[in-house]
C-alpha cells in the first residue's frame, strides 16, 4: 500500500528572523512512517521541521509552512491508499510578512492573523479523497468528545487523540496514550512508547482498507 503521512509542526513567518510555531515534535509521526515503511508500504513522509532522523525507504518531502504542507498534500494524495495527518499544523497565519526584521517601536506590537486552509478538512471535498482518511487530535479537555466531533466533520475513518496538557505523554517525550476513535467505537491501548504505538496503530488502519485499494 502507499500511505501517506504528515508530521512535526509548522512555521508561519512573521519576519525573515521570526516565526509562529507549536510545540509538537514529530515523533508520533515519524514513528508511523518508520514503522509503515519497515512494514514494506510506501511511505509519502510530509513533515515540517523537526530534529528527527528520517525513517529509512521513505519519500521525505520536507516542508516549512502550513501553506506548503496544504500544497504537499494535494499534489500527492490522490496516489495514497491511506492518508495520516498526524502534524501539528497552524491553524492561523500572520496577515503580513515583513522583508526587514520587525524593530522595537514601543511596549506593544499587534499581529494581525488570518485563518490557514483545513488541511484535514480538504481531504474529502476539496481532494476528493476516497481512501482511508485518519486525524490526530491534540486536545486539553473533553478528548472523547473533540476527537469524535473531528471524525464527524472531517469525514474520518478514524481518530488518534492524545490529551496534551499533561506532562508525561505528548508534547517532547517518547511515551504517548491514545484514544482511538472510530465511527462505531473507541478503543483506548495502554500508554506506550510512540514507536510501539505506531505498530498498534498501524494494525487498526490495516484493517480498515479494502482490499486491493486503489495502488
Amino acid at each position: 500500500m502507499t500511505i501517506l503521512i504528515t508530521a512535526g509542526p509548522t512555521r508561519e513567518a512573521i519576519d525573515p528572523v521570526r516565526f509562529l510555531t507549536n510545540r509538537s515534535s514529530g515523533k508520533m509521526g515519524y514513528a508511523l512512517a518508520r514503522t509503515a515503511a519497515e512494514q514494506g508500504h510506501r511511505v509519502i513522509l510530509i513533515s515540517g521541521p523537526t530534529d528527527l532522523d528520517v525513517p529509512d525507504r521513505v519519500d521525505f518531502i520536507p516542508v516549512e509552512s502550513t501553506m506548503e504542507m496544504y500544497a504537499a498534500v494535494e499534489h500527492r494524495i490522490a496516489k495514497a491508499d491511506v492518508a495520516i495527518f498526524a502534524a501539528a499544523v497552524a491553524d492561523y497565519r500572520p496577515a503580513h510578512v515583513s522583508e526587514e526584521k520587525i524593530k522595537k517601536t514601543g511596549g506593544t506590537m499587534t499581529l494581525e492573523l488570518v485563518r490557514n486552509p483545513d488541511i484535514l478538512g480538504s481531504a474529502r471535498n476539496q481532494f476528493a479523497y476516497q481512501g482511508v482518511l485518519v486525524g490526530f487530535a491534540a486536545e486539553t479537555e473533553d478528548l472523547e468528545e473533540n476527537a469524535r466531533s473531528k471524525l464527524e466533520s472531517k469525514g474520518c475513518d478514524l481518530v488518534v487523540a492524545n490529551d496534551v496538557s499533561r506532562k508525561d505523554i505528548g508534547f517532547d517525550v517518547n511515551d504517548n496514550e491514545v484514544l482511538l476513535v472510530f465511527p462505531d467505537r473507541t478503543e483506548q491501548p495502554p500508554k506506550d512508547t510512540k514507536q510501539h504505538l505506531a505498530h498498534i496503530i498501524l494494525e487498526h488502519i490495516i484493517e480498515l482498507t479494502p482490499v486491493g485499494g486503489p495502488n
